[in-house]
Parts: C-alpha cells; sequence; structure tokens
C-alpha cells in the first residue's frame, strides 16, 4: 500500500475500470441470478479477464477485481465451502494480476513511459449486492446492524489485502450505516490499507438511504485511510449538485462513474428507461473535473470504447492546459 497516495499527489487525473457486469452481458454472457458476473468465476474466469485487458488497452489506470459480487455469503449460499468460497475470492485478484502482466508484456518502453504502471483495487461491492434486490439503489438494508455489517465485510477485506492489491475500492455504497462500519473497521482491522469510497444517489442531495451529503462528506473527511469520495452508478445529471455539495465539506479528490442514465429494477434485474445521451462521458467528466474529480471511469451500461474515448479526451485536455 501507498501506490495510490502517491499518483494521486502526482498524475493530474487516474483513469478507472469500467463496467464489468453489463459488459460481460454485451458479450453475450447471462448474468442473471444472485452471484451477477461473480458466477464467471467459476465458470469462465478468461471471460474475465479478457474485459480486464480490455480496459486497460483502453487506457485504465486501475483494474478492479472481480469482486463486487463475490461473498463469502453469496458464494456459500451458491453451494460452495468456505474455503472455495476464499480461493475464488483471492482468484479475483489474481485475474487482475494477469491482466495487467498481460498488458504491460504488450507495450513498448517508450509507451510504459507514458503511463503509470497500472494499480490493483479490490472491489468491495456493498451489503446491498449480496442481497441482489436492486437495494444498491435504495439503501434499505432492514434492521442489520452495525457490528453485522463489520462481519459481513471483514473476510471480503483481508482476503483482498492478502493477496496484494494496492488499494480497495468501496463502492456503490447507498447506506450511511455501512459506511460508518467500513470506515471503522479499516482504522480498526486494517490500518494500512489506503481505499476511495463512492456512493449512490438517486436525489444529488443524498445518499440512496437519504443521509445528507454533509454527513457522509464528514465522516470520510475524517478518515485518513480513506483518500478519495465520491460517486458512482448513478445518473449523469446528479453529479453537478452532489459534487458541489461534496466539496464544502472536504478538500479530498472527487471519484466520478456514472452509469449510463438508465434505471435499474432489482426485481428483474434488468436496466430500464433510455440512456441520457444529453452529454457524452468525456463531456460530463470534463465539467466534472472542474469540480474537484480526479479519480474517473464510467460504471453500468458504459463501455470500454467510452473509456477509451475518455482516456483520448482526458489526457489531451491536459496536455492542452500544460502548454
Amino acid at each position: 500500500m501507498g501506490r495510490f497516495k502517491d499518483l494521486l499527489a502526482s498524475q493530474d487525473n487516474l483513469i478507472l475500470h469500467g463496467a464489468l457486469g453489463t459488459e460481460l452481458e454485451y458479450r453475450g454472457y447471462d448474468v442473471s441470478g444472485k452471484l451477477w458476473s461473480a458466477k464467471y468465476l467459476l465458470e469462465n474466469p478468461r471471460a474475465i479477464q479478457d474485459i480486464h485487458e480490455t480496459y486497460l488497452r483502453a487506457g485504465s489506470d486501475i483494474v478492479t477485481t472481480s469482486s463486487y459480487q463475490a461473498t463469502l455469503p453469496g458464494l456459500e449460499d451458491y453451494g460452495l465451502s468456505e474455503n472455495q468460497a476464499r480461493d475464488v475470492i483471492a482468484s479475483t485478484v489474481k485475474i487482475a494480476k494477469a491482466a495487467r502482466d498481460q498488458l504491460w508484456s504488450e507495450l513498448t518502453e517508450t509507451e510504459k513511459g507514458q503511463r503509470p504502471y497500472p494499480l490493483i483495487s479490490g472491489d468491495v461491492g456493498p451489503y446491498a449486492a449480496y442481497l441482489a434486490d436492486g437495494s444498491e439503489y435504495t439503501g434499505d438494508y432492514g434492521s442489520i446492524s452495525k457490528e453485522e455489517l463489520k462481519a459481513f465485510h471483514r473476510p471480503r477485506l483481508a482476503i483482498l489485502q492478502e493477496q496484494g492489491v494496492d488499494l480497495l475500492a468501496l463502492e456503490t455504497i447507498p447506506n450511511f450505516l455501512e459506511a460508518q462500519a467500513l470506515v471503522q473497521l479499516l482504522a480498526e482491522e486494517f490500518p494500512q490499507v489506503e481505499a476511495y469510497i463512492s456512493f449512490t444517489s438517486q436525489d444529488g442531495q443524498s445518499i440512496s438511504d437519504g443521509t445528507p451529503i454533509k454527513e457522509v462528506a464528514q465522516l470520510v473527511d475524517a478518515s485518513s485511510q480513506i483518500l478519495a469520495i465520491g460517486l458512482n452508478c448513478s445518473s449523469p445529471n446528479l453529479y453537478p449538485n452532489f459534487l458541489t455539495e461534496l466539496r464544502k465539506y472536504t478538500d479530498k479528490p472527487l471519484v466520478t462513474y456514472p452509469n449510463s442514465g438508465e434505471v435499474y429494477d432489482g426485481a428483474s434485474q434488468t436496466w430500464t428507461k433510455d440512456p441520457d445521451h444529453s452529454h457524452s462521458l468525456l463531456e460530463n467528466t470534463l465539467t466534472w473535473q472542474k469540480l474537484g474529480a480526479k479519480l474517473v471511469g464510467g460504471c453500468c451500461r458504459t463501455r470500454p470504447s467510452d473509456i477509451e474515448v475518455l482516456v483520448q479526451g482526458i489526457r489531451g485536455q491536459n496536455q492542452k492546459t500544460r502548454k
């Protein structure tokens, strides 16, 4: 750990890995069911590595492991033993590293000098992902306690750390109690771990469970381990208000990776309504950078081509700025 902090300090921006589950769908894979994309860790891990490699070739600086939906309870519900489930979670880091190794072996020394050596971020999806009912977008967790949320997240954090990730991506968090549990868990049991955290929002004024942005920002700003904060898998039109409000309470780098603007129906596990084509991912991101966005990318229903355009546009913009 430490490379994430160093790169945040030395780079104008870092480009995130794009969508995994919906990219599998685009490629013809069935991701229905509670395991979603994680079932291909069991059935076809090469398909996941191929997607990692595609995003890296597009220019991503961070490879996000395929562990969003891979949790001990979820894998055990699927029929795996605890040890088998742990091995599957560990494999997500190995697959990401293999993709990075493949990409790096393809580059010339000149090309390597033009980009940072990619980081591996251990993906820590919310408790809602295990529920698989769309509550990533409501934050409705019922009566679960903070200690139960810590117990849910603890094993995956430990496995990802043991496998040597460079940072953790605490992403798509819809619930304030869960954010508190994660912040405390890092401080109490994983004090060397660096992370970023990103939330979902339905109104641009609060996270999905209704907690005001002020409370969320103050919680994260007080953590020395969470180095950036932002919004992901939310409609692009919510970002300006959300980021503007965040910036009132924290100076940390901001994170943006929106979905396409479509709405996810948890009951049917389908995306409904039309995507937002009013602005491209690049156009939106260039605007959000003015509000403090530094870790940027795309989430569900965005594709490697979107990341490639984003990389070319942002790096070109940065070069113009320096002249």
